[in-house]
């Protein structure tokens, strides 16, 4: 190809990756992802002008499009080689359309390249074939950052306004949180239903052991629950021991089973979640490095292909290689005689793109074991698994079913097994269980346990009859896994975007993970109520799967982009419009019905109501709004203050202990205050005070109850009591551990006397303190805190524990010592792992992030490219602002952002000025629309 070129591509370990492929006429630069963004603030889609978008160029983007302008004078040809998909289109496009603007383009040809692999041969290929940007691709593209956009601007104010407390909504992360949350409250209904089963031990003439279960008795088979209950069971367990057996039948039936098909993005994320227990999120993030170039023997080779792809099917070539290693490695009698085909199963599956494989299947993992990274080696060896195990021959399995009757015949009973005739697969990969399956039946049904040879009218001698009590189980909570498989069936979203829509419900605390399960807070739950009870269609999972067809359909060039947004908008919008005369009352009485079930259980250890409020014994109790979000509260307010956090009563005698009332301890000696032990929303505290004969106030801790809308805040103001009369309580939170039924008045004195001196530092002879603040219990020398461990006492702490621990603290923890990590690729500036007061960072300049709980244990292998990804989703998230001032600046409302799940990460937004503070009693305007809170919605 002759002058010069250059090529652009998305990341600089592409870039990288691929500048080692092509000669000394081609400069490869790389744009850092998407270059520009719709602009965080009202107005940027622009439905009344045909959907107009208005685009901005990131803060952190402009430095990349400089050394591109600067490169691209003085060329004769620009490839744009982004990614192949919509994503990859799109910001090809960006980048084109930037240049153009910037009339740098008037003499350069400019073509698009494609390449599922990052291979010598796959870029070379790819260079020889450019083409011009796909449009339909970018249209699509351009209707779904807009769809998203236009939902989280538009949707989002209407939360914040009707839902105090909440955060944001997406398109599609609003749907998975109402699946998350549908099977919760599947759970909490669920009842079980107890059932017995009866297994009888026999041996053979032989001396094997055979184990079988009763299936029929007097002539009937016998259903799962035809043994209710354990007096049923041990009469049936009465009848069978004094029989005599024999075989009455033996079943063989030969079956096959079949490979699965090769990896597509969501399936890699499910089994690398059931076998790795990897996350989706660090699963693309490491199918990414795998992708992009890893350095083996002193050169950078893509290992796999590219991995954002619902198609199942491989290349004519890859099949050819797949075969002969399988005959040259595992014989020719694990090769089928003809390559296997395989076509996607998903709906809206695309198959634009390969399957994920190894670009070399004479790669093996052993090979390149020295090279990679643990969790890179684990997913390669599962990709090069999986890819080769998908053209083997089937494996035969040599079912068996014994059937063992009773003399009189009146009872039957079944044995199971089988034997594995041909590996065949299984001896490269077997898939692990569908975890939405019962974990003991799926083991028992899948069990290869050989059954000793047996033939009709062999004598069994029954060994010990057992009965056993099973109880039904209730859906389990989604895992990473099955949520994705749950959304690919449905339709809804695409691969590429399960794992940041799982990582957003996790950053707005709507879910959290336990033991690798979704649960959802009370705060998601909150939100998918008031979706489903005031927009419900728009969290239909068919309204959004039809969506996603017809950005398929554009994509497809089968329809037009604009009339997708145009039919969207316009039932949207009536929808939204809808809500401005919603009244909090009518909010808090939908919500209500709707959760009620999950917070007052109907099933109560005394039989007492639990919509009784235990303090007046008069109101009833039910969910209320205040500005600070949710809680529960007494209908008799404000005659009646009680309120408790939004939480399910546990049943628990210590957890539910405060929920009457204040507990009295006695008075302190020195004030003969009254001192109590009391329940708030962030758990329980000592106070002392106030006097008696005082009026109660209500609970700092507590959320302040609002009048119903349209009720005049006169009323209220009326009570308050001038400032100098108030008497404010103190109060000091428990630490964990400490019991809020056994703590006594000598032990709530000395929490009331916090902070206490420990004792003077030996070196520096400064005191030492100890308190409960914020975060729990801590020591504090100087400005140096360290928090105190669950095993230590703050109120006995002693001097020399107290030494040690600090000095951990100055130090850092040990298992992650800071380090420098390389210099900025940008600037050259140093990048370093620090230890702080909260945990491990990284900085960079006068940067800093904190490195998010499921990094802090792999710290210390932390790469200068994670670092760098760290820094910059935290210069974004800020948006270059500096630290907010104190006082009234900061608390104005937080910037929300609500991210876009299928884009790249958001461009730094342009700095938003904090809205003045209006007065409480004021409402906004239902038809004004609200100020803009830096969003940028997305799935």
């Amino acid at each position: 190809m002759s002058g010069s070129n250059l090529v652009i591509v998305e990341s600089p370990a592409k870039a990288k990756t691929i500048n080692k492929y092509l000669g000394p006429d081609f400069t490869v630069l790389a744009s850092f992802g998407h270059i520009r963004d719709l602009p965080p603030k009202d107005g940027s889609v622009r439905p009344e002008e045909d959907f107009a978008m208005s685009w901005e160029l990131g803060d952190r983007s402009k430095r990349h499009v400089d050394e591109i302008s600067r490169a691209i004078r003085g060329v004769d040809h620009v490839f744009l080689a982004t990614d192949p998909d919509r994503e990859g289109e799109a910001i090809a496009w960006h980048v084109q359309e930037v240049l153009r603007e910037a009339k740098l383009l008037d003499k350069v040809d400019v073509r698009r390249v494609t390449f599922n692999e990052i291979t010598k041969g796959a870029v070379l290929d790819a260079m020889k074939r450019p083409r011009d940007l796909n449009r339909e691709l970018i249209e699509a593209y351009l209707a779904r950052r807009a769809l998203d956009y236009l939902v989280g601007f538009t949707l989002s104010p209407v939360l914040w306004r009707k839902l105090p407390g909440s955060r944001s909504a997406g398109r599609v992360q609003s749907v998975a949180l109402r699946l998350i949350c549908e099977r919760e409250a599947e759970i909490e209904v669920f009842r079980p239903q107890e059932y017995w089963s009866i297994e009888v031990t026999f041996q053979t003439a032989g001396g094997a052991q055979v184990k079988a279960r009763l299936t029929q008795l007097d002539g009937k088979r016998l259903d799962k629950f035809a043994l209710g209950e354990a007096g049923a069971a041990n009469a049936v367990v009465e009848r069978l021991k004094p029989l005599s057996y024999a075989v009455h039948s033996v079943e063989h039936k030969q079956v096959k089973r079949n490979p699965y098909p090769p990896f597509t993005t969501s399936t890699l994320q499910q089994e690398a979640s059931r076998k790795l227990g990897m996350g989706a999120t660090r699963t693309m993030r490491v199918a990414q490095k795998l992708y992009e170039g890893v350095d083996i023997g002193g050169e950078a080779v893509g290992l796999i292909t590219y991995m954002r792809t619902d198609g199942v099917q491989l290349s004519n070539d890859a099949i050819g290689q797949v075969r002969e290693l399988i005959g040259s490695q595992y014989g020719g009698d694990y090769v089928p005689e003809s390559p296997r085909i395989y076509k996607s199963t998903a709906k809206n599956a695309q198959e634009a793109h390969e399957a994920i494989r190894p670009t070399d299947l004479l790669r093996r993992p052993e090979d390149v074991a020295h090279q990679l990274e643990r969790d890179e080696l684990r997913l390669y060896e599962l990709i090069w698994k999986r890819t080769v195990a998908s053209q083997m021959e089937s494996a035969v399995l040599d079912q068996v079913a014994v059937d063992i009757a009773s003399s009189d015949g009146k009872a039957v009973l079944r044995a199971t097994g089988s034997v594995v005739l041909f590996d065949g697969f299984l001896r490269v990969y077997q898939e692990e269980r569908d975890d939405s399956v019962d974990e003991k039946l799926a083991a028992e049904d899948e069990a290869e346990a050989r059954l000793p040879p047996v033939k009709e009218g062999d004598a069994m001698k029954r060994g010990a009859v057992d009965p056993e009590q099973h109880f039904t189980q209730p859906p389990p909570r989604y895992t990473e896994a099955s949520l994705v498989k749950k959304l690919e069936e449905l339709g809804i979203g695409r691969p590429s975007t399960y794992a940041s829509i799982m990582q957003v419900l996790q950053d707005r605390d709507y879910v959290e993970l336990d033991k690798r399960r979704f649960v959802p807070q009370d705060r998601g739950r909150l939100v998918t109520a008031f979706l489903t009870s005031f927009f419900e269609r728009y969290v239909e999972y068919n309204f959004t799967a039809d969506l996603e067809s017809k950005l398929d359909d554009v994509s497809g060039g089968r329809l037009d982009w604009k009339t997708v947004l145009r039919d969207f908008w316009k039932a949207f919008s009536a929808a939204v419009e809808g809500t401005k005369d919603l009244t909090i009352t009518q909010v808090i009485d939908e919500l209500d019905k709707e959760l009620g079930p999950h917070f007052f259980p109907s099933a109560t250890k005394d039989g007492t109501d639990p919509r009784v409020c235990p303090s007046c014994h008069a109101g009833r109790l039910g969910l209320k709004l205040s500005r600070n979000g949710a809680f529960i509260g007494c209908s008799n307010y404000p005659e009646c203050r009680y309120t408790r956090s939004l939480a399910v009563a546990t049943g628990d005698e210590e957890a539910d202990a405060l929920a009457d009332g204040p507990r009295e301890l006695g008075d302190d000696p020195a004030t003969g205050l009254p001192v109590s032990v009391r329940r708030g929303p962030y758990g329980a505290y000592v106070q002392l005070g106030p006097r008696r004969e005082a009026a109660p106030p209500v609970e700092v801790a507590a959320p302040e109850p609002e009048p119903e809308a349209g009720a005049k805040k006169t009323k209220g103001k009326a009570k308050a009591k001038p400032k100098a009369e108030v008497e404010k309580p103190k109060r000091v939170s428990l630490p964990k551990g400490m019991s809020p039924t056994e703590i006594d008045l000598e032990t709530a004195l000395k929490l009331l006397a916090l902070p206490r001196d420990v004792g003077p530092h030996p070196e520096t002879k400064d005191m030492i303190t100890a308190g409960i603040g914020r975060f729990g219990p801590y020591l504090k020398l100087g400005s140096t805190y360290k928090s105190l461990a669950p095993d230590d006492d703050v109120l006995t702490v002693g001097l020399n524990r107290a030494v040690v621990l600090l000095a951990e603290a100055k130090k850092g923890p040990a298992q992650v010592p800071g380090r420098a990590l390389g210099d900025h690729p940008r600037d050259g500036k140093p990048v370093s792992l620090n230890n702080g007061r909260f945990g491990p960072y990284v900085k960079h300049g006068k940067l800093m992030a904190s490195l998010p709980k499921a990094m802090v244990p792999a710290a210390e292998e932390l790469t200068l490219q994670q670092a760098i990804e760290l820094l910059d989703a935290k210069a974004a998230k800020d948006g270059g602002k500096a630290p907010a001032a104190k006082g009234k600046a900061a608390k104005a409302a937080p910037v929300e952002k609500v991210k876009d799940v299928e884009e790249a990460p958001a461009k730094k937004p342009a700095a938003a000025k904090a809205a003045p503070k209006k007065a409480p009693a004021k409402k906004p305007a239902a038809a004004t629309k609200p100020k803009a809170r830096a969003v940028a919605s997305g799935d």
